[in-house]
């Protein structure tokens, strides 16, 4: 038997005792309080995160992936970050990869017993053929979640970098990682609940690992995505609007360019800039490592 009551995120909250008899607005108001928990504890674990988003952006650069692995919410969690990489930075949806136990169909109905595998991590890893070049990150809120334990058991064995966040202290998945990253929430206003505060500071820690890889790999230009997918008309109308403010041109001008670059933006951006052909200014964009701002400071 697994003894969970030395598990921070198990433990119960002493200011939500009365959770059941509270009004509407005292839930709310008491799941905001204890929310605000959530950014200071990401906030002591940053030294870590940085170190996660060095790591990824060296293996983006390497031609590796980035790899998540979870089960339930952590799972998602991973997943959600993954899918959104592709429309946001516009990599391909193998550089970013989520595995959550049991599979994709887990992702919307819990597949018993999948997340207390000894083998089904190594398996995933198997079947997408990981790579020494690869970073694993384990993500589980208690820590101890044998999917995650194994896999990241594995991908160190291969020489991969692995990461583990969890949201107790000396977790079991961090002590199978290179890198541990534990931020400590709290109990959770639900006690054991770990979808809430725990699942809110993953989130946080994969947004800053995703986007601060893709910052590194050239993805984004002062505070612009300047490699998204227009996969509809909000993003055309965006991806017309950040040409326009980083050439000074015309929305006209600016839409007449995306469609000759076949959509991309960097690349409409240096013809523009420099009043040349689409295959010169791709020319551009590779002497400078795909960087705007090196482009801008080659002129």
């Amino acid at each position: 038997m697994i003894d969970l009551t030395r598990l921070t995120t198990e433990t119960r909250n002493e200011n939500t005792m009365s959770l059941d008899i509270m009004t509407p607005l005292e839930i709310a108001q008491t799941m905001n309080r204890e929310d605000r928990f959530v950014a200071e504890a990401v906030s002591a674990v940053l030294p870590e995160v940085a170190i996660a988003i060095s790591w990824c952006t060296e293996a983006l650069k390497n031609g590796a992936r980035i790899i998540y692995m979870g089960a339930g919410t952590s799972g998602r969690l991973g997943l959600l970050d993954a899918v959104e990489c592709p429309p946001t930075f516009g990599v391909s949806p193998e550089i970013v990869v989520g595995l959550i136990a049991g599979g994709h169909k887990a992702f919307v109905k819990a597949v018993e017993g999948a997340e207390d595998s000894h083998t089904l991590g190594r398996s995933d890893l198997e079947a997408i053929h990981v790579s020494r070049r690869d970073v694993v990150i384990g993500l589980a809120a208690s820590g101890r979640t044998p999917y995650v334990i194994y896999a990241l058991r594995y991908a160190r064995s291969l020489g991969c970098k692995t990461v583990a966040i969890a949201c107790n202290k000396n977790s079991l998945i961090g002590k199978e990682a290179e890198l541990a990253i534990e931020p400590v929430t709290g109990p959770e206003v639900l006690a054991g609940s770990t979808r809430l505060k725990s699942g809110t500071a993953q989130k946080m820690i994969l947004n800053m690992i995703s986007t601060g890889s893709m910052i590194g790999i050239g993805k984004v230009y002062e505070n612009m995505m300047v490699d998204l997918m227009q996969t509809n008309e909000k993003l055309a109308t965006r991806a017309e609007n950040i040409v326009m403010t980083a050439t000074k041109c015309s929305r006209p001008d600016a839409r007449h360019m995306l469609d000759k670059a076949g959509g991309s933006v960097k690349t409409a951006i240096a013809a523009i800039l420099f009043n040349c052909g689409v295959e010169q200014a791709r020319q551009i964009l590779q002497k400078n490592g795909g960087h705007v701002r090196s482009m801008f400071a080659a002129t």
